[in-house]
């Protein structure tokens, strides 16, 4: 007896989850992924660190110190500048990771502080800073719009690139790692060095576009986020095409009709 198909979509609700709870279970980044993620955080922190740690000699010494000279300022400006670059390369870091090793989002409170932990650090390394600047009795007014206007400006850029507006997930991963196996009948996509998504095949046109070193590469979807591309190209209807891929459901559905037997007469 044929067995009847099914597709994801006439899953009930339960078993459809379930389905994408083992996908996103057994989705797992590369062990080289998994490695570069762990050493760019810890990178990252290490900049945080030195960013609160400059920020708190400013604030315990620097802002201290009376009379507050010229030179002071210009040393305050220094570091404060300091505290900027250093709390947006942590950001820029951080979000890379997340790309090669991402959260899920069943872990609400992990997913939220992981992806936007970058805004939340632009505000620690600037708020205490702007508001002791502000208060500040051993400054005249112009000392403290200069300082105080600087660390302010920077505070804001910090805190617009540590914010991920559209974060990755295990999630994300597992459904494209899943929509590439039904596409194409196998876990293999392809991308080039410039390139930020990854590809159907080596015909893509995207893929055929001049690039810095002029190559495709190939591998898995797990490899493919390793090498820092975030999701699946949105042409998948023009990459089939340029592909000659026929998905199985279109194969399926193109097929002729197997031909019924005559009924026999009573």
């Amino acid at each position: 007896m044929a067995k009847k198909l099914v597709r994801a979509a006439d899953l009930p609700d339960d078993e459809s989850n379930k389905a994408l709870e083992e996908q996103v279970a057994n989705w797992k980044p590369t062990p080289e992924a998994k490695s570069q993620a762990t050493t760019l955080r810890i990178i990252a922190m290490v900049a945080w660190v030195v960013a609160i740690g400059l920020e708190a000699f400013a604030i315990f010494w620097m802002l201290k110190q009376t009379p507050f000279t010229t030179t002071l300022l210009i040393w305050l400006c220094v570091v404060i500048v300091v505290i900027g670059g250093l709390s947006v390369t942590g950001s820029l870091l951080w979000k890379k990771a997340n790309r090669l090793d991402p959260a899920s989002k069943k872990d609400t409170v992990r997913f939220f502080v992981q992806n936007q932990l970058g805004a939340f650090i632009a505000v620690l390394a600037f708020l205490p800073l702007i508001v002791m600047v502000l208060t500040n009795k051993n400054m005249d007014g112009r000392q403290k719009a200069i300082a105080g206007g600087l660390a302010g400006v920077l505070a804001v850029v910090a805190m617009v690139v540590g914010i991920n507006p559209n974060p990755p997930s295990k999630e994300a991963a597992a459904v494209d790692n899943s929509q590439v196996v039904q596409l194409t009948g196998k876990d293999e996509v392809f991308w080039t060095k410039s390139g930020e998504v990854y590809h159907l095949c080596e015909k893509a046109s995207a893929v055929n576009l001049q690039s810095k070193d002029n190559q495709i590469y190939s591998g898995t979807v797990a490899q493919a986020v390793a090498n820092g591309k975030t999701r699946l190209t949105k042409q998948v209807e023009q990459e089939l095409k340029q592909c000659g891929i026929t998905p199985p459901s279109v194969s399926a559905s193109s097929a002729p009709a197997s031909p019924q037997p005559s009924a026999t007469p009573s």
